[in-house]
C-alpha cells in the first residue's frame, strides 16, 4: 500500500481505517469544502470506518453526512495511506480504499457536519486543490483508468 505524508518523528500515528469516495457528475467531482476559515481546504467525501462498518457502509454513511448524497458504491479502485494531524492536533494515518461511487439522490437536510460543504470540482483542479495527496492520487488513479472504472464513472471531456 502507499504511504503519503511525512510522519513527525516525535509524534505516534493512529492507525485509523478509512473510505473515500469519488462521485462524477456532468463533468465534475464531488469534493467538500471544509470551512477552517483563512485554513479551509478540501476533501473527498468520506472518513473513517466505525466499528464493525464495512467500507461501503462507513462511505454510505460518510456521505451522507458531509454532503446529503446518497451513494451506491461501486467499484474500489485504490488503497492508500496518509500521514496527518487532525484540527485538534491529533496524529492520524488514514488507511483505506479509495471508491467510485455512483450518486442515488441529494438531500440537503440530511448533512450533518455543518462545517462540510459539497463542491463539484472539474478533477483537474481538483488534483491540485485536495489537501491530501492521497486523495490527489486516487483521483488520477481514476483519471487513467477512465472507462474501466464503472458505469458513471467516464470523465466527460474537458470544456
Amino acid at each position: 500500500m502507499l504511504q503519503f505524508g511525512e510522519p513527525d518523528p516525535s509524534l505516534d500515528y493512529a492507525p485509523r481505517p478509512t473510505a473515500f469516495g469519488l462521485v462524477f457528475h456532468e463533468g465534475r467531482l464531488a469534493c467538500v469544502r471544509v470551512d477552517r476559515g483563512d485554513a479551509s481546504y478540501y476533501d473527498l467525501p468520506g472518513g473513517a470506518i466505525d466499528g464493525d462498518e464495512t467500507g461501503e457502509q462507513a462511505l454510505i454513511r460518510e456521505f451522507v453526512e458531509e454532503t446529503g448524497m446518497a451513494v451506491r458504491p461501486v467499484a474500489r479502485i485504490a488503497e492508500a495511506a496518509q500521514y496527518f494531524r487532525k484540527s485538534d492536533g491529533s496524529a492520524i494515518n488514514n488507511i483505506g480504499g479509495f471508491w467510485v461511487a455512483e450518486q442515488l439522490s441529494l438531500d440537503p437536510a440530511a448533512k450533518v457536519e455543518t462545517d462540510h460543504e459539497l463542491v463539484w470540482l472539474h478533477p483537474h483542479t481538483a488534483l491540485n486543490e485536495l489537501r491530501h495527496d492521497a486523495h490527489a492520487w486516487a483521483v488520477a488513479v481514476w483519471l487513467r483508468r477512465g472507462r474501466r472504472s464503472g458505469p458513471g464513472c467516464v470523465p466527460a471531456p474537458e470544456s
